[in-house]
């Protein structure tokens, strides 16, 4: 590759959080002009911290991040900020832009036709669903039509019709676009290249190919690294073996034991840092509240959004203790709007008196993000679970890999995947009757969805799921369906 191809290059950089948290090693690659690529990595590696470099938000400790030719980047994150929820979409959109834009509705009206997605300019952020918000997220960085575009977890809250225009949007971009996703099938029908960021040696790798090949070679690669080190291990043991046994000879056999330990040295230095997979949360159940009976919520009503207008139906939905109920609907017809109007007790739902209400809300809103984890998990013991001990939280809190320093850590802090495991955590501890589930797949490792669907499918209170992965949604049992949309 020229350096007149390149738009993007890291030359021997590393980077670091404090002294004892290193993310990158050295690390070298470039990215051409006008290439889609996808940034892979275990969980914790540090994509969103790459992303972070290339936008200039993080510096690199030491070696050097070019930027060529006075490249524009821009970053469309996981989630918009907490801080600019209470923004109307006009607002929003300004702070794009260091200085003042005087077209900015006409640029808006044209970014939102790319997204497919049309609405009020002074309409406030917050009152939207977690699929729209996802589309102005794309929307905030399409409209700086930088040279660059960052995507991080795109697909996260978008119904099928969403990413199906997302696909197309990216195929057809004409610069360059690096994406994070734990979305496959997504990921396959755009990338030209992976960038393979290991949480082990702390390195980038550079693959060149569509993204199921590419995971072919990476599983190849550690295939041959461990049929390498289990041959060396073996190699070195026998060596061992051999100058424990010449050492007690005596004589020339005492030069021949040394140069077996030298050997067995030199062979342990060829030993390669192989590849490991994600650690996975264990196998978990989310208990129901015990003592409940009889019906746990009656839904007779509920509003639906078309073109921002919102239309009153009736429903005649009944939920006992194992029955599961699923509600279905594009972004933004008011799934989201219904799972907290029931949650809260609204209007046209009746939950029955001593019902405990687990929600898991996408935007973890139920959680205090000034909190540490400790804290968060133990507000939920000291409520409802006064019979477990803190051992017994910390044993629960282990199997949704949340031990050591993640304890003490502000949930704020957290990443939005860790966020979600915590969620789920106090859910365990929780025990309630009616469990109510908003995009619960949002930002979660792939490899947890099977066990975490597992749980769901075998919880035995009442259930509300709202899911648009119909992959996930097909391995939990599902009693009824409400379809908003008809």
């Amino acid at each position: 590759m020229s350096k007149n191809d390149a738009l993007l290059t890291f030359d021997e950089v590393s980077f670091e959080f404090g002294h004892n948290k290193p993310i990158l090693d050295e690390v070298s690659f470039s990215v051409r002009r006008g290439m889609k690529v996808t940034l892979m990595g275990q969980n914790g590696a540090g994509k969103s911290t790459l992303f972070s470099l290339i936008s200039g938000a993080s510096k690199p400790e030491s070696g050097k991040i070019n930027i060529f030719n006075g490249v524009s980047i821009a970053q469309a994150k996981q989630v918009i900020p907490r801080d600019q929820l209470d923004l109307t979409m006009r607002e929003f959109f300004e702070r794009c832009f260091k200085g003042k834009i005087y077209d900015i509705d006409v640029k808006i009206d044209e970014v939102l036709e790319v997204v497919n997605f049309h609405a009020p300019h002074d309409r406030i952020i917050r009152s939207f669903s977690g699929g729209q918000q996802a589309r102005l997220l794309l929307a905030s960085a399409i409209i700086q039509q930088p040279d660059l575009l960052l995507l991080d977890e795109p697909t996260n809250n978008l119904d099928k019709a969403g990413i199906e225009h997302l696909t197309q949007f990216i195929k057809n971009y004409k610069n360059t676009v690096i994406v994070i996703s734990h979305d496959a099938d997504f990921l396959n029908s755009f990338t030209d290249g992976v960038l393979y960021l290991d949480v082990y040696t702390r390195k980038i790798e550079q693959y060149f190919g569509n993204y199921f090949k590419v995971v072919e070679q990476i599983s190849a690669r550690i295939e041959k690294e461990n049929m390498k080190n289990a041959q060396l291990a073996k190699e070195i043991q026998e060596n061992k073996d051999k100058a424990n046994f010449f050492s007690h000879k005596g004589g020339q056999m005492r030069l021949v034991a040394k140069r077996m330990r030298e050997k067995a040295e030199e062979l342990e230095e060829e030993i390669v840092d192989v590849r490991k997979e994600d650690r996975t949360i264990r196998p978990f159940e989310i208990p129901s509240q015990p003592e409940i009976v009889g019906e746990i919520i009656k839904i007779n009503s509920f509003k639906v959004i078309k073109n921002h207008e919102a239309t009153n139906r009736k429903a005649s939905i009944s939920l006992k203790k194992n029955t599961h109920l699923l509600l279905k609907g594009p972004n933004g017809i008011g799934k989201t709007t219904l799972l907290q109007t029931i949650a809260e007790g609204g209007k046209g739902s009746v939950i029955a008196d001593g019902v405990r209400v687990g929600y898991y809300r996408q935007d973890f809103s139920t959680l205090n993000f000034d909190h540490t984890v400790r804290e968060s998990l133990m507000d939920v013991v000291e409520k409802f679970r006064k019979d477990l001990g803190e051992e017994d939280m910390r044993s629960i809190a282990a199997g949704f890999l949340i031990t050591g320093d993640v304890m003490n850590t502000r949930v704020g802090s957290l990443s939005e995947g860790q966020k979600g495991l915590v969620a789920f955590a106090r859910l365990v501890i929780e025990r309630p009757g009616l469990l109510i589930l908003d995009e619960p797949t949002n930002h979660i490792n792939f490899r947890h969805l099977p066990l975490i669907a597992e749980a769901l499918n075998e919880y035995k209170g009442a259930m509300i799921l709202v899911s648009h992965v119909p992959e996930f949604v097909a391995k939990i049992r599902i009693d009824d369906t409400l379809d908003l949309e008809k």
